[in-house]
């Protein structure tokens, strides 16, 4: 029987809302049925409008790497909602949100706040092309790097789910100047260098990429980048969105010993609260106004209440062990789902790293966008459907990361696998 109140809202969220949502991929098109809507949170657990509990795989795209409603978390925004919601002027906890990134992230050296990843994206992009006084990028297919025109190219996320290669609304002569090429292809990289490498402002890239599903950089792919980019003095950006604090204390920086010249951030760094962040080398950073040419502004960058979540969130993850203990859960959780898909002798592929893992259906390799386009997305809406009924709540498109953080305890991995398994009578 459908739940009684979400069959209320979503018609009348039609009728209000552009598609019911207010962002695509909430629509569940890719999977079928109507979006469930959430009441509330806690820990590793969401509960409906109709008190429905499911397992949370999809912890606001991200941000929730503590869970839901972690008391540290919830007291510094109390604290910091008492004294003013926002001042639009300077604050104390803008410098020291700044301290904590540049101590975690290698090559980081100054800090512009924002309000989003998409907006961090934006923001590196035009300072990019500011400082090169160039005006193409690189990007890569199945990468998605928010909706600004220049990024909306063969983008990733819901734009993969939906089958929308750009959009409508982006100018012909703008997409233009954004080559998109694939993704662990460094060849491809170099050949359009040797082409255009001196019209070419930056190559902006997830350094494991989470758009298209979890795909991990094959070996000498991020290194290959730096160094083509530095031939020719292009800038590099890791979009750090999605891996930033989550596969390590300084994210894919660390992870893969690289210093890009940009770094976008968001998520995480919020805890949950809207923001969004570009760190980067000194003398790129100074070219922002008004210390630069580089216009840039934004009347709640640095709100004090997501300064005051995100502060809480970096110094809780911050404790020794913290990833070592996530990357033993999101192998535990990848090796149970794979060893019961195998038992029910369906062929996947899941890809993981410390914190993420997306299962895709079909036994090939996924290495970019072209073979991640090739698995069975049919098949994906039907395990989503049916884990869905059973109180799992997974991101609704095959094109999306699952998000392990603290919040799930071996408790919950072994009932997440235990699920499975009864849907597949095993």
């Amino acid at each position: 029987m459908k739940n009684n109140k979400n069959s209320v809202i979503f018609p009348r969220a039609l009728t209000l809302l552009p598609g019911g949502v207010n962002s695509p991929v909430r629509a569940f098109q890719a999977v079928g049925g109507e979006p469930v809507f959430i009441r509330r949170g806690e820990g590793a657990y969401l509960w409906d409008v109709d008190g429905k509990q499911y397992i949370d795989y999809v912890m606001s795209w991200g941000p929730l790497i503590l869970g839901h409603c972690h008391p540290k978390v919830v007291e510094a925004v109390k604290t910091a909602a008492e004294n003013g919601l926002s001042f639009g002027a300077c604050t104390e906890a803008e410098t020291e949100l700044a301290e904590l990134i540049i101590d975690r992230f290698p090559g980081a050296e100054m800090v512009r706040l924002v309000s989003s990843g998409t907006e961090a994206c934006m923001t590196a992009l035009r300072l990019a092309r500011g400082y090169t006084k160039r005006d193409y990028i690189v990007k890569f297919d199945g990468c998605y790097h928010g909706h600004s025109d220049s990024l909306l190219v063969k983008a990733g996320s819901g734009a993969a789910t939906m089958g929308i290669p750009g959009s409508a609304g982006v100018p012909e002569v703008l997409a233009k100047l954004t080559i998109s090429l694939p993704y662990n292809d460094l060849d491809a990289v170099e050949k359009t260098f040797h082409r255009m490498g001196d019209d070419i402002a930056c190559v902006i890239v997830e350094p494991v990429a989470a758009n298209m599903g979890i795909v991990l950089p094959q070996d000498g792919f991020l290194e290959g980048l730096r160094h083509i980019t530095g031939k020719y003095d292009a800038l590099l950006i890791f979009d750090e969105v999605i891996t930033g604090f989550r596969i390590a204390k300084g994210g894919a920086c660390q992870v893969y010993d690289l210093e890009p010249d940009l770094i976008c951030l968001g998520k995480i760094l919020g805890g949950g609260m809207p923001i969004g962040g570009v760190a980067g080398k000194r003398e790129i950073m100074q070219k922002l106004a008004p210390a630069g040419e580089v216009y840039q502004a934004g009347t709640l960058s640095g709100n004090p209440v997501s300064l005051a979540a995100g502060i809480a969130t970096l110094k809780e993850i911050d404790r020794p062990g913290f990833y070592d203990e996530l990357k033993v859960k999101t192998e535990k959780l990848a090796e149970g789902l794979l060893k019961a898909f195998t038992n029910a002798n369906i062929p996947l592929t899941i890809n993981h790293h410390t914190g993420l893992l997306t299962v895709f259906f079909g036994g090939h390799p996924v290495t970019d966008y072209a073979s991640a386009q090739k698995c069975n997305m049919q098949k994906f809406a039907q395990f989503h459907r049916r884990m869905l009924e059973a109180g799992v709540y997974l991101p609704p498109s095959g094109y999306e990361a699952w998000f392990v953080g603290e919040g799930h305890s071996e408790e919950v991995l072994d009932r997440t696998v235990e699920i499975v398994q009864n849907i597949f009578g095993i």
